[in-house]
């Protein structure tokens, strides 16, 4: 999972990481939200999920205390990260300003 997720992260579209759990609340009221930038932003983010009880390492590898936690690459470099949930507008504003990154 590693190499997949650098080989995901050196992207020079914004990529959108949510570390979720399917147990999780939040995460699950985030879906719709996901779904939602998705759609009004097409080509210009990926959002990836990645469930954090299956890609343990992964994890703690990037330090996730909690979920939902969102994190915001490109070109390898990680832009953002906060756990909590957000509104679409929230998120786009800031896959926004990677952009001009």
């Amino acid at each position: 999972m590693k190499d997949a997720f650098q080989n995901i992260i050196a992207s020079p579209t914004p990529v959108l990481i949510d570390f979720f759990a399917t147990w999780c609340g939040p995460c699950k009221a985030m879906a719709p939200v996901l779904s939602e930038l998705k759609a009004e932003l097409g080509d210009r983010v990926r959002i990836i999920k990645i469930d954090v009880d299956i890609n343990t390492d992964l994890a703690v590898e990037m330090k996730v205390m909690g979920v939902p936690t969102f994190m915001v690459y490109k070109n390898g470099m990680q832009y953002w990260s906060e756990a909590g949930t957000f509104t679409k507008e929230a998120l786009k504003k800031i896959i926004e300003g990677v952009e001009n990154q």
